[in-house]
């Protein structure tokens, strides 16, 4: 058992070292610079304006809802995931539960937000109408997905994150982690502002 425990944690540390990122273009970038171009491209969106909106099911959901509290709550930025049971239960009681962020984004999203797509698989219906959904009405796109390499949603986002792995507790522990490093990076970097701001007065 002892073993079992130490080598899930090797391979939750190789995981987070290979994740694979690439652009809308498919130009592969090095982690770090993805993040930081999906950094900039939050802050971008936000000070015009724009809200986040997550999406995800199952445990990608949780990660959604948790992201999305936290980065209106902790970052000061517009947030939003489509995980409450009333809106759930009744777009997928009156469309089908392919559509119940599709039709979420059509109502709420708007030219300026960033939709975050979370799929372990990559390959949720839903997820991918709701991206879909996102492209028409001019919204930018972060993806995050695993299992297999040639999955369609690591193809969509201006930023795709991809985690070489087909076991869903890594992959769901690499997506909420990068995740963190996005909002706890740009908290640190308001943090140092505000810190300039106040030396200078």
């Amino acid at each position: 058992m002892r073993e079992d425990i130490r080598q899930n944690r090797i391979n939750l540390k190789h995981m987070f070292d290979a994740v694979e990122a690439t652009n809308h273009a498919q130009k592969v970038l090095i982690s770090d610079e993805a993040l930081e171009n999906a950094i900039h491209l939050i802050l971008e969106q936000a000070s015009n304006g724009g809200k986040l909106i997550f999406i995800g099911n199952g445990g990608s959901a949780a990660i959604a809802s948790h992201m999305a509290t936290d980065f209106w709550k902790n970052a000061g930025i517009k947030a939003m995931a489509f995980n409450d049971s009333s809106l759930i239960t009744c777009v997928s009681n009156d469309h089908g539960y392919e559509y119940v962020f599709e039709k979420s984004i059509e109502m709420f999203g708007e030219p300026g937000d960033v939709l975050m797509a979370i799929s372990s698989s990559g390959k949720s219906e839903n997820i991918l109408r709701g991206v879909n959904a996102a492209q028409k009405k001019g919204l930018r796109i972060l993806t995050f997905s695993g299992f297999k390499s040639d999955n369609p949603l690591r193809r969509e986002g201006d930023v795709n994150f991809y985690v070489p792995a087909e076991h869903y507790g890594y992959v769901e522990v690499i997506h909420h982690a990068l995740c963190h490093c996005l909002i706890d990076v740009i908290m640190k970097n308001k943090s140092k502002k505000a810190e300039r701001a106040i030396s200078h007065e």
